[in-house]
This record gives structure tokens, sequence and C-alpha cells, in this order.
């Protein structure tokens, strides 16, 4: 049996790099959960809440336009 690499018809699969981990996603989730709880707490938690989803989004973004 061949390695995939060289049966006929197939590719490896691109991208060969993986973009590297970041925490912007986790940021932006625990900023959207702390938007949604707060108007059953207080609106200031819902204030904060979107502030860390505004960071995140920015840095996330960011982060993807100095990778290239």
């Amino acid at each position: 049996m061949q390695p995939c690499d060289e049966r006929e018809g197939w590719n490896k699969p691109q991208p060969e790099r993986l973009a590297r981990a970041t925490y912007w996603p986790f940021l932006l989730a625990f900023g959207m959960d702390l938007a949604l709880i707060g108007p059953v707490t207080s609106m200031w938690v819902t204030v904060v809440g979107f502030g860390f989803g505004a960071f995140a989004i920015a840095g996330w973004i960011g982060e993807i336009v100095h990778e290239r």
C-alpha cells in the first residue's frame, strides 16, 4: 500500500501551515456572555460585556491583518 502522498490523484491538503492559537475567540464569547447576562443582573455588566466584545473583535481583526 502506498502512502497517501504518492497515490494517484491525491494532493496534500492546503494550507500546509495552520493559524496559530489565539485567545480572541474566547474573549469574544466571554464578552457576549456578559452582555446577555447583563439585562438580568445589571446594565453595567452589559456595558462591560460589549466592551470586552469590541476589544476582542478589534484584537482578532488586528491579528489577522498583521498575520499576512
